[in-house]
């Protein structure tokens, strides 16, 4: 069974965000009252969104869209296995000059060293670096160890996927 964990990076045009509001709005149809929040992005993120959707043809809105990825992300949380040992891959892309964070994601990385067997990093530009961890260990350590990574400044996409739990390896 695969696992993913999906984390969208920092925006560099960030916008105070104690100055959005929400509101309830009563649904057409549908269980619940919909609450409406805004959500800032950078331009070009936001038309290449749109363009999937279009593409996709079976979601015909924004709003749905981003329901469909908020319900995919809780149920991936739901399939997390904490107590069990899992194998999986780390991967992120960050821009290497944000403030400390070399030196922040080796802290964290040296914090994990029995989760951590093996790690490869990529120059892709003057700025940004690809690097891959991969893992192996008790759930819990190894899912807090990707979301300690993922949730750093500085770190623009990574994903954690689950590649085999031990009761999968026993299929």
């Amino acid at each position: 069974m695969a696992h993913e964990h999906t984390h969208i990076g920092h925006s560099h045009h960030a916008r105070a965000e104690s100055n959005a509001r929400s509101c309830t709005v009563q649904p057409s149809s549908g269980s619940g009252e919909l609450t409406r929040f805004s959500v800032t992005v950078p331009e070009d993120l936001l038309a290449a969104f749109d363009e999937q959707i279009s593409r996709r043809g079976d979601v015909t809105n924004r709003s749905e869209a981003i329901r469909d990825l908020i319900r995919a992300s809780l149920v991936r949380e739901t399939t997390r296995t904490p107590e069990e040992q899992v194998i999986g891959s780390l991967t992120m892309i960050y821009d290497h000059h944000t403030g400390d964070l070399t030196r922040r994601l080796d802290e964290v990385q040296h914090d994990y060293t029995d989760e951590i067997v093996s790690t490869m990093h990529v120059h892709l530009d003057h700025h940004n670096c690809l690097e891959i961890l991969a893992l192996k260990g008790v759930g819990a350590r190894v899912y807090e160890l990707a979301d300690r990574l993922l949730g750093l400044r500085g770190v623009s996409h990574g994903e954690f996927t689950c590649a085999a739990t031990t009761s999968s390896l026993e299929l």
